[in-house]
């Protein structure tokens, strides 16, 4: 298998616009990124991951079908790394790049607005479009934008569509399909899935507090996410991938967390490497009772000595599609930058749940040896993901 690298990484969420604003808050384990939030849910106002910093606009000739929040997102991560998506695109054409993205809202709050207004005044408003609301239309808006004509399209597997896009552009390259490939996740807060998490009794009314003995649900958050995956030689390579879908329940893991040392398990394999290898795991850790205990014991099975982990959705929110491909961002920046991110909760552990190594602040990567970082995602359906990132070779 031909090695792969990511070469590029453009991000914004609640820590902030760009690389640097990110890296800076997310080591400091910087609170700043929730606030709570009136109006999205009715006599309701829990804390958000909302993106604050200004957003470009779409431009003015994509603007007609393609302005919504969700584009606006993406197009803040595709100008940090406009530069060498557009070196790409000279050394390699146009045919030969692809786009490969995970979202689950798209532009649906948009949509929302609309059919708010149509069933109010009994006619769509002038500006509905319904393309907002197609899964495709992030892909196709950054094809659009780049005048790229290779492989585009949207992968929507709830909480491991970022991390599988970066899996399936993998598989583009490998199959000779692209030469490079922007692959990642971007999702919006948008009121139809917080109100549904919410009729769920799934969202924590304050700060979530991942594998505490207190822990009570999620905080919902928005990001986007992309990687330029490339051949070429590069400092961060994407050592291993695994996927796996147990099946278990519409909602709920299996209990066991079996699913998920199958993914785990086929990413190390992939990498060829062993759990003790592994230098740090940035946890899904939603907050979840069902979620947490699940991964706690998966992870306590497949490293019965420990592995520097942390959660970091209490810093972000939940970025439900863009997760895994955020979290994957925090393990590249973690590669350059020698920091971890550290567990941020009341440190109350749950005594039903197998202990885990928690990252403090200030801890480092090892700098003697090459390093690999794993990052973990698990979704409704059973569906899991894995994605190892190291050093490059």
């Amino acid at each position: 298998m031909s090695a792969t690298y990511l070469n590029a990484l453009g991000v914004v969420c609640a820590l902030g616009a760009g690389k640097a604003a990110v890296s800076e808050a997310l080591f400091a384990g910087a609170e700043h990124g929730l606030h709570a939030e009136s109006g999205r849910i009715p006599e309701h106002a829990p804390p958000l991951g909302a993106v604050r910093t200004p957003l470009p606009e779409v431009p003015a000739a994509l603007a007609a079908t393609r302005d919504n929040r969700c584009n606006r997102l993406l197009l803040a991560a595709a100008q940090e790394i406009e530069a060498d998506v557009r070196a790409a695109i000279a050394t390699h054409g146009n045919a030969r790049v692809g786009v490969v993205l995970g979202t689950s809202t798209g532009g649906i709050e948009e949509a929302t607005h609309g059919l708010a207004a149509q069933r109010r005044d009994g006619t769509w408003p002038a500006d509905y479009r319904y393309a907002h609301q197609e899964l495709a239309g992030p892909a196709e808006f950054l094809a659009e934008w780049l005048e790229l004509a290779g492989p585009c399209y949207v992968i929507s597997t709830a909480c491991t569509a970022g991390a599988r896009a970066i899996i399936s552009a993998q598989r583009l390259l490998q199959a000779g399909l692209c030469d490079a490939v922007i692959c990642g996740g971007v999702d919006t807060l948008a009121r139809l899935p917080l109100n549904g998490f919410h009729a769920l009794g799934a969202m924590d009314p304050a700060r979530c507090n991942p594998f505490s003995r207190e822990r009570r649900g999620i905080n919902i958050g928005e990001a986007a996410v992309l990687f330029l995956l490339a051949r070429e030689h590069g400092p961060v390579q994407l050592l291993g991938a695994g996927s796996s879908s147990d099946a278990y329940h519409m909602s709920s893991p299996d209990p066991e967390g079996l699913g998920a040392r199958q993914a785990m398990g086929a990413a190390l394999a992939q990498a060829g490497l062993e759990p003790a290898q592994i230098d740090y795991l940035n946890l899904h850790g939603t907050a979840t009772t069902h979620n947490d205990a699940m991964e706690a014991q998966a992870v306590a099975a497949l490293f019965p000595h420990g592995v520097p982990c942390s959660s970091t959705k209490p810093l972000t929110g939940h970025t439900l599609a863009a997760a895994g491909a955020l979290e994957a961002a925090f393990c590249w920046l973690s590669l350059h930058d020698g920091r971890l991110p550290p567990q941020r909760w009341d440190g109350l552990a749950d005594p039903e749940l197998p202990a885990l190594r928690f990252v403090e602040a200030g801890a480092r990567l090892p700098n003697d040896r090459p390093r690999r970082l794993m990052s973990s995602s698990f979704a409704f359906g059973g569906n899991n993901a894995c994605l190892i990132l190291g050093d490059a070779a």
